[in-house]
């Protein structure tokens, strides 16, 4: 089987899901933002790594150096965040193409040194090597939280209201930005095209959500001030598609996200509409915005709906519910049962793979099946209509 038929998530879980922790002071392991140890009862140990590729992450014609490291360290933080915590200590690892030279290096760490002096975290350590295949990134962070104010992704229940911050797309906007001004660099080289400069004019908003993220420290001292702990929460990284499913699969619930609720910056819009995208799409799957998404009783929702920068954008439901992006004219999408590798709930894709997939395969119009859901609840489904997408 080939890495890409399988995918990034159902390959570490197919890697990591017989892994017992034998240790008592280890309180949770694969499968959230970070780690969590137990170094003694009244404190939680937080640990999270995150590996940068050139050519995967990052593309050094169009990325300062500096703006790697400020990213790259970013990253880790946003992670510590997303358990309700509090970033302390980092360790970078880096594996040095021919290509770069001190003075690259020395750009590299000050991005890193300034993330860390904004965030309170200790440069500590880091192993240094060479590399033939370009410039590699892999950083690892170290925090603390409390252990009744620690959230993994697993805690929503339903009627939980779904919160994000901030909002969703630019950062992908920025990097198709950077990747037609590259197209366009490329073509110039190669005596394609007429010479032109890079055309960057209202979009600096998108550059610098894509180049320079920022982990979202100030969410949580706002929760924090309101009172507030989230019942699950993580970082979008991936998309908000995605960190749903995530946050879905583990707590072992359904969900109602709301097309209209989903914030979007008017720059993100305008530049998706320039190259002919849709944005809710790009909101869904772009990832790189480094948010934070998390889930609150309904009690708070006074509490969370006056905090500044934080949506609701929909509800926790029961898990036979599904699913479901709730579009701005009502109506709830339908589900299309499709290979593993391309499940994508909010695309209208369940796998086949799944309990309610594996169920319907083979079943026609009029049939009642029953599926097993990951909570070992028997529910019965009855089929109104069978079509071929």
């Amino acid at each position: 089987m080939q890495l890409s038929e399988l995918g990034e998530f159902a390959l570490i879980e197919r890697l990591t899901k017989d892994i017992p922790l034998s240790q008592p002071s280890s309180v949770k392991g694969v499968g959230d933002d970070a780690a969590v140890l137990a170094p003694s009862a009244n404190q939680r140990m937080l640990i999270t790594s995150d590996m940068l590729m050139e050519g995967i992450h990052f593309d050094l014609v169009y990325t300062p150096l500096k703006h790697l490291g400020y990213k790259a360290a970013m990253v880790n933080f946003s992670d510590i965040y997303a358990m309700n915590g509090r970033p302390t200590q980092l360790l970078v690892n880096i594996a040095v193409g021919r290509r770069i030279e001190v003075e690259h290096l020395e750009d590299l760490y000050a991005g890193i040194r300034l993330a860390c002096e904004r965030h309170g975290v200790d440069l500590v350590g880091g192993d240094t090597t060479s590399s033939k295949t370009g410039l590699a990134l892999s950083l690892t962070c170290v925090g603390e939280v409390a252990p009744e104010k620690m959230t993994l992704r697993s805690g929503a229940k339903d009627t939980d209201l779904i919160c994000v911050s901030g909002n969703l797309g630019a950062a992908y906007m920025g990097m198709q930005l950077m990747e037609r001004e590259k197209a366009i660099f490329e073509s110039q080289r190669h005596g394609e095209g007429e010479a032109a400069q890079p055309d960057f004019s209202g979009r600096e908003y998108l550059l610098e959500r894509y180049l320079k993220p920022e982990a979202r420290k100030d969410i949580i001292e706002r929760l924090a001030e309101a009172g507030i702990t989230p019942t699950a929460m993580m970082d979008v990284s991936d998309g908000l598609a995605s960190e749903l499913k995530h946050l879905c699969k583990q707590g072992g619930v359904g969900c109602r996200v709301y097309e209209e609720r989903i914030p979007i910056d008017y720059q993100t819009a305008i530049m998706a509409e320039e190259l002919n995208l849709n944005v809710i799409t790009c909101a869904l799957g772009g990832g790189e915005d480094y948010e934070l998404l998390f889930t609150v009783p309904i009690a708070d929702h006074e509490k969370v709906a006056a905090m500044k920068d934080v949506r609701v954008i929909g509800h926790i439901v029961s898990d036979t519910m599904g699913l479901a992006l709730i579009t701005r004219d009502g109506v709830e999408c339908e589900y299309k049962i499709v290979g593993s590798n391309e499940a994508d709930p909010f695309e209208n894709k369940i796998s086949d793979r799944s309990a309610v997939g594996a169920a319907l395969i083979g079943k026609k119009k009029g049939d009642t099946v029953t599926a097993t859901t990951n909570k070992g609840k028997v529910i019965e489904i009855k089929i109104l209509d069978v079509y071929r997408a």
